[in-house]
């Protein structure tokens, strides 16, 4: 119960994750304070839902309010080859006949802030503006967090610190992890080291019906690169290049040593025919943004009176929207291991991260589908043409299906042309 300064739950950071965990940890009594450092809904990447994010809308009570949404209907993901060519789209609905096999197309200030509004509709507390310095810890249990006012910029440390005390800390706070930086949990995968430069435009061309709200990922005529063109509300587009650090950014410096976002973003589009074409009466609504899409890991999900999820705990490639269904995957998890907790009066490592395992290997089987879309040899129409028994397991990766069905029994066909890496285990504080 929440007593003064101290509450059963404090969730630092209001994405998708943090507001997932919030919610359905206070729909079962339990007093949650979520702090989000961005006083208002910001910009953000990552803005397509894949279907098995469906299950987690339902505990929320969301689908209704997505089902009244502007945002665009979703059935498929269509990949363009080199050359040009576009394969058929991998509709959902091919082997799943449910209604969950229709999503979004989300605009992430508007999507956000929909959730954390359906958090504070079940009791929780949201204080925008905070952002926590620091866990606070005695010995190995997470006892609370320091916060401040106002989004912390460098070198800032001027407005008072506030000691805010919780039984549970959930780390949510995405890319920053806060807890994993505190305690050097964090191992980047060295091969998908990427980078991506992405804008919005308004206007373009788009296909008509079922494919209207689809997923393009298109490649770049080396696969050196590739593109990604997802369909938002207000006729946006948004639109975004991924390839190699030394390839897209480092070795594409000016001889001043500036960086030209735009123009290298423009020297990609020429080698990706089929984009360009659809964006030949469209408007480039910001400049180029720069990001690091450096794939990483945690090697712990939780500790004593703490659990990592979402970015937090580990960051994948972008190439399949991975990324709100594994925050939203995770923060469910982790709140049914918290309100077990509460149940046993048990917040142990092992408890908070019971579900630690069962996420990893889901978000295994879309690692190893990630490295075989960046294996140059490797392509979805070649591999399918040769084993079309595998029809079914793609797709069901590609709806987010890793954890309601048995997926693994593609990849050992799919190892015969692609190298996976070896699994990385989780960890305990006792190894």
């Amino acid at each position: 119960m929440k007593n003064n300064n101290k509450y059963d739950i404090i969730v630092i950071g209001g994405g998708p994750a943090g507001s997932t965990a919030a919610t359905l940890i206070a729909k079962q009594g339990y007093s949650v304070l979520l702090l989000e450092r961005d006083a208002e809904p910001t910009f953000k990447i990552g803005e397509s839902l894949i279907p098995a994010t469906y299950w987690t809308f339902k505990r929320l009570g969301m689908l209704e309010k997505l089902r009244a949404s502007h945002f665009p209907q979703k059935f498929s993901v269509q990949f363009f080859t080199r050359t040009g060519k576009a394969t058929n789209p991998f509709y959902f609905f091919e082997t799943n006949p449910h209604e969950s096999a229709v999503t979004w197309q989300v605009l992430r200030s508007e999507f956000d802030q929909m959730l954390l509004d359906n958090a504070e509709e079940y009791g929780v507390e949201v204080r925008r503006g905070i952002s926590v310095r620091k866990v606070l810890f005695e010995g190995d249990k997470a006892v609370g967090v320091a916060a401040q006012n106002g989004k912390i910029e460098k070198d800032q440390d001027n407005s008072p610190l506030e000691t805010i005390h919780g039984n549970v800390i959930v780390d949510s706070t995405g890319q920053r992890s806060l807890i994993g930086r505190q305690l050097n949990l964090n191992t980047i995968e060295p091969n998908l080291k990427k980078a991506s430069l992405f804008t919005h435009y308004e206007g373009g061309h788009r296909d008509e019906g079922l494919d209207e709200g689809a997923t393009l990922i298109m490649h770049t005529e080396e696969k050196d690169s590739w593109f990604w063109s997802i369909p938002l509300p207000y006729n946006r587009t948004s639109v975004g290049v991924v390839g190699g650090l030394d390839y897209l950014l480092q070795n594409r410096r000016e001889p001043d040593g500036k960086l030209n976002a735009q123009k290298i973003f423009e020297e990609e589009l020429d080698k990706c025919k089929p984009l360009k074409k659809r964006l030949e009466n469209a408007n480039q609504l910001f400049p180029i943004q720069t990001t690091k899409d450096f794939s990483y890991r945690a090697s712990r999900i939780a500790g004593d009176n703490w659990v990592l999820i979402g970015d937090a705990f580990g960051f994948l490639d972008p190439v399949y929207s991975t990324g709100l269904f594994l925050a939203l995957i995770s923060g469910e998890m982790a709140a049914d291991a918290i309100t077990e907790a509460f149940q046993k009066n048990d917040y142990s490592e092992h408890q908070l991260g019971s579900f630690g395992q069962r996420f990893a290997e889901g978000m295994e089987a879309f690692r190893k589908l990630v490295y075989a879309f960046y294996t140059k040899e490797f392509s979805f129409a070649r591999f399918l043409s040769e084993y079309p028994e595998h029809l079914g397991g793609i797709v069901d990766i590609l709806s987010g299906d890793v954890y309601r069905r048995d997926v693994t029994h593609i990849f050992p066909d799919m190892s015969k042309t692609c190298f996976f890496p070896p699994e990385v285990p989780l960890t305990s504080s006792t190894q």
